[in-house]
């Protein structure tokens, strides 16, 4: 059967025998069970039309849901093991928590064919399930999408409807970048012109920075507090941890433009600013001050309301390329390295990232942000996102901080998907579903104790050149299939996956996206609206480093 991300066992009848589904099966739900019940409603009834009615105590239930600790038994992440059972009694499934039943329930849909993923019953259809036995759990606890919401804005639906794929391929992690130089996307109530001027921008460059054409239309948007609350519920109900990122003290002009005061008015005239509307790494950083740390303190004590710890226990502060020229021609940051007897500039970016790593301890969350706040030092609840390579997530794990693997080279999904002419806005080196199935999270070099901080991995979108869902869509699928098994799935060394098998399962999982409606980048290469024709991007040609 071509279900991904591959189960760790599965054994299906040699003789190939199904069970039939009637007209109107019954469902059956243990306790505990009840949100899975809920979830199986609602993900079967569209397309199946069954309402899945509660069975009486003495009618023989077509599908059972049932909470087991043994489930997946043997499986590693015992708290989302799972397993199914089809025979001629119909289909039990057991979870060892009301997460791993949520992923049984995500196989099982995947068991019932692509026409489960509709939205309304075709004609005719009946529906039946393969005799199998299948026991299965994930190798990591953090299996993770990164959506840049800053560049190019993603409405609330658009978004609750990517919680919805990372559900259907077994991820568990939607890392928000909220906020950038290009756009402010939360409300903050105590400051309400960061979404009054900070959410939206004149115009925006269209392709990559060296492209001479600009969308002269004004982009922009933001979440209120009660589409956060919605879109954090919403993802809780399906399994969904919500990481949110409030990038300091780079990446900041949007607030900047919104507070000037925020900014280094002593070399630059920040009541000027605006929204910034292009690409690339911006010299208008926050400037160093008490008061600009009771700001973002603000920022996050309404942050932490919107994101319970329960559900967002990590709390993403950014911290990467963060140009100093500022700094150093500023007296007033000058002063400050006196003042704090930090190692100059770089010292002043840890003791930024330092601060709020001590405040969320305090307030029970753990920071987490890019690999270059390892430079100045961090507390120990602290975690690394290892963007640039592995060589930041080796350095943190060998000093006994989790990691979340997501180096450029490998699951960077704004990465181009093949080479060629017809590649619309193509970044950087060529990523193909072949290099993503073949990414490895632990690097061989980490030594046994280390290799149990990773936590796990995510892929990563920035979206500069996606301008729309479609692009967003054509950018991550089919890759993000690929990156699900990598996570979920227990897998050989990268050279040894069989790539090839994984194609011919892909063939139907396509069927399974064409059924989500998901604009993925068809295996012979864009359709025609696909295209973005005369749109400079910026290929890099060869191999990527392996760093």
């Amino acid at each position: 059967m071509d279900l991904i991300p591959a189960p760790r066992v599965a054994d299906f009848h040699e003789g190939g025998l199904r069970f039939e589904f009637g007209p109107a099966p019954v469902l059956a739900a243990g306790p505990g069970c009840e949100g899975a019940a809920r979830r199986l409603r609602r993900e079967l009834g569209d397309a199946t039309g069954w309402s899945l009615q509660a069975a009486e105590p003495a009618v023989a239930a077509e599908i059972r849901l049932r909470i087991d600790p043994e489930a997946g038994e043997g499986q590693g992440a015992a708290p989302e093991s799972y397993g199914i059972t089809v025979d001629a009694a119909g289909v039990e499934l057991t979870g060892a928590s009301e997460a791993g039943l949520f992923w049984g329930v995500q196989t099982l849909r995947q068991l019932l064919g692509p026409d489960v993923y509709r939205k309304a019953p075709l004609p005719g259809r009946t529906w039946s399930v393969p005799y199998v036995r299948i026991a299965d759990a994930p190798r990591f606890g953090w299996r993770g999408l990164m959506l840049d919401v800053a560049r190019h804005f993603m409405p609330k639906d658009g978004v609750l409807r990517y919680i919805d794929l990372l559900a259907a391929h077994k991820l568990n992690v939607l890392h928000l970048h909220l906020t950038d130089d290009q756009g402010w996307r939360v409300e903050i109530k105590r400051y309400p012109r960061l979404t009054e001027v900070g959410a939206w921008r004149a115009r925006s460059r269209w392709g990559h920075r060296a492209s001479p054409l600009w969308n002269e239309t004004p982009h922009g948007g933001y979440y209120t507090q009660d589409d956060i609350r919605e879109i954090v519920a919403y993802a809780a109900e399906r399994h969904v941890r919500v990481v949110p990122e409030i990038d300091v003290p780079g990446h900041s002009q949007a607030a900047i433009a919104a507070y000037p005061e925020l900014g280094n008015a002593d070399v630059v005239d920040t009541s000027a600013l605006e929204v910034w509307d292009d690409w690339g790494v911006n010299e208008n950083v926050l400037a160093p001050t008490e008061a600009v740390l009771r700001f973002y303190e603000g920022v996050f004590e309404e942050l932490l309301e919107l994101f319970p710890a329960e559900v967002s226990p990590f709390v993403h502060v950014g911290g990467d390329e963060c140009p100093k020229a500022q700094w150093k021609a500023s007296a007033a940051a000058q002063e400050r390295i006196r003042e704090l007897g930090v190692d100059g500039e770089d010292g002043l970016q840890s003791w930024f990232i330092r601060h709020f790593d001590t405040w969320l301890a305090e307030r029970g969350r753990r920071l987490i942000g890019w690999d270059e706040i390892l430079e100045g030092g961090l507390a120990p609840g602290a975690a690394v996102s290892s963007w640039r390579g592995y060589g930041g997530g080796i350095a943190a794990a060998e000093a006994g901080h989790d990691v979340v693997m997501c180096p450029e080279q490998h699951v960077y999904l704004d990465y181009r998907q093949a080479g060629g002419a017809e590649e619309p806005m193509p970044i950087a080196y060529v990523r193909t579903l072949e290099d993503v199935y073949r990414f490895e999270p632990v690097p061989p070099k980490l030594s046994p104790e280390a290799a149990a901080h990773v936590l796990g991995a995510q892929a990563n979108v920035w979206t500069e050149v996606m301008e729309d869902q479609g692009r967003v869509d054509y950018q991550v699928f089919p890759r993000l299939a690929a990156f699900a098994e990598v996570v979920w799935s227990w897998q050989p060394a990268p050279e040894e996956r069989d790539f090839a098998r994984f194609e011919t399962r892909m063939a139907a999982h396509y069927a399974r996206l064409d059924a989500l409606g998901v604009g993925y980048r068809p295996p012979g290469g864009p359709l025609p609206w696909q295209r973005r024709p005369g749109v400079l991007g910026r290929p890099q040609e060869g191999t990527p480093p392996n760093v």
